[in-house]
């Protein structure tokens, strides 16, 4: 569904219909991004399992040819309702909002993420000293220069998945380029399936590089001919 032509909100119900049907939920509000050079947080985005004021602020869009996204499914056995605990969040990235810094430590750490990092998501164990990193993203996500991305958790004693792979919208289909490998269904026993067949046959497409057929070598007319003749002439 993820083709040129193809809307979001329709790969949105989509993915939620197969997870019910497996007596699963996609995970409340998880977004899959278009990806552009130097920049992976777009305005065409995929939404999964919206609740009503996410549904109503989500921007349809529909997807072009030669367009990269980052699909991610985060998949849960309970409600799909994440919240976040007291787990210390590491990662973040920049943003485009300014501000004036008060703190010295922080005015250090937002001049390296910006020179070191730019848009691109990171870890604060990344920073030249972690220590001081620590002190100095408070102030800056206090005031939204940075975006933390938390760790998110669904309720105890729920079971949750997650496939993420980045495909490309090329004129002969979609195509997977990364993955963390082919996900085989056979492996996978349950005692539920689909009954929907316009679902059943989507899943049964492939955006998989498909491998091409080595072509024997042999010899051309013109060699075959050089051949002939110098056996004549030998001859």
């Amino acid at each position: 569904m993820v083709v040129p032509g193809g809307e979001n909100m329709a790969v949105t119900d989509a993915i939620q219909k197969v997870c019910r049907s497996f007596d699963c939920n996609a995970c409340e509000g998880i977004l899959s991004y278009q990806l552009k050079r130097n920049n992976y947080t777009t305005d065409k985005t995929i939404i999964l399992n919206p609740n009503e004021q996410q549904r109503r602020e989500q921007k349809s869009c529909e997807f072009n040819l030669f367009e990269a996204y980052a699909i991610d499914l985060i998949v849960s056995t309970g409600e799909g309702r994440t919240k976040t605990h007291d787990t210390r969040t590491t990662v973040f990235r920049k943003t485009d909002d300014t501000y004036q810094l008060k703190m010295k430590a922080s005015r250090a750490f937002y001049s390296e993420v910006s020179s070191k990092f730019t848009v691109m998501p990171f870890s604060l164990r990344s920073c030249e000293e972690e220590s001081k990193a620590r002190m100095g993203v408070v102030e800056c996500l206090n005031h939204k220069l940075v975006e933390p991305f938390n760790v998110l958790y669904e309720k105890e004693g729920e079971f949750v998945a997650q496939f993420k792979f980045t495909v490309l919208l090329m004129p002969n289909g979609p195509l997977r380029i990364t993955t963390g490998g082919p996900l085989d269904p056979e492996v996978y026993q349950s005692s539920h399936s689909l009954a929907d067949q316009e679902l059943i046959g989507l899943l049964a497409t492939s955006a998989s590089r498909k491998q091409k057929k080595k072509k024997k070598k042999g010899k051309t007319t013109d060699s075959q001919e050089i051949e002939s003749t110098a056996e004549t002439a030998a001859d």
